[in-house]
């Protein structure tokens, strides 16, 4: 399993449980459509910009702390973004 499949992965995940787990899902279902986007998205960039800065910090091994690491970066967190929306997509009722 490559990094892309297992960020696709965890997207998916993060959006099954907006939409599974009762009081978050409670909560999610009450937003408007585009701050449900919103907040997936942040929260994806934010786990994204979390690992790049554990991972130039040194506290993590997971990302080179280049431009070739971000880029890399880029990639993975669009593999999550796309995985996310569409577990949410297929799975919302």
């Amino acid at each position: 399993m490559d990094v892309e499949q297992l960020s696709a992965i965890a997207g998916a995940v993060l959006s099954l449980a907006f939409s599974y787990v009762p009081g978050v899902k409670d909560w999610f279902e009450g937003l408007l459509s585009g701050q449900k986007q919103a907040i997936m998205g942040l929260l994806l960039l934010g786990t994204a910009g979390a690992v790049f800065g554990l991972s130039c910090g040194g506290v993590l091994d997971w990302v080179v702390c280049s431009k070739e690491g971000v880029l890399g970066l880029v990639d993975v967190l669009i593999a999550a973004l796309l995985a996310n929306q569409t577990a949410y997509l297929i799975t919302k009722k």
